[in-house]
């Protein structure tokens, strides 16, 4: 990473790995990258926000989706760094990536329920895949916490 970007901090973010009644995870494909990679929902915390709430104000400004159920909370904080591409561009070029705590819920819903045309737009399409499927779908730079979250995930379903 260039040096004038290795000063920058990472984002303080939350992720949902979010499961249906068949243990199958929601992942969406973004409209700023429509090629063929997916991502489970996941944004910043807001300043004052614990992870929990963030992490369900983030589900359901994506996706519209409110019926869920926590089943638990990944222990450890994964970090991303982004490509040197989209440093200086992404978040208006205030972080270098992000440091992420994660959770695992169920949805508890109707799929009439989920959303992606909101407020805010972030989605083009959505589907339901199986956890090993996660790291095939994901954009490169965040592989890594898709292959810890996968991890963690599968311990819990097993």
């Amino acid at each position: 990473m260039e040096k004038k970007f290795s000063n920058l901090p990472l984002r303080k973010g939350v992720g949902v790995v979010l499961l249906n009644s068949e243990n199958k995870v929601f992942v969406a494909k973004r409209i700023d990258n429509p090629k063929n990679f997916w991502q489970m929902p996941q944004g910043g915390v807001d300043e004052n926000e614990d992870y929990l709430n963030a992490a369900f104000r983030e589900l359901k400004e994506e996706t519209s989706i409110k019926n869920v159920h926590l089943i638990k909370e990944i222990d450890e904080m994964t970090t991303y760094e982004l490509p040197e591409h989209l440093v200086g561009i992404i978040w208006r070029g205030k972080y270098r990536g992000q440091k992420q705590k994660w959770f695992l819920m169920k949805f508890r819903g109707k799929e009439s329920e989920i959303n992606l045309n909101t407020n805010h737009p972030e989605f083009l399409e959505w589907k339901w895949i199986d956890i090993d499927q996660i790291t095939d779908v994901v954009v490169e730079f965040k592989l890594n916490v898709y292959k810890k979250i996968q991890e963690e995930v599968k311990k819990i379903l097993i």
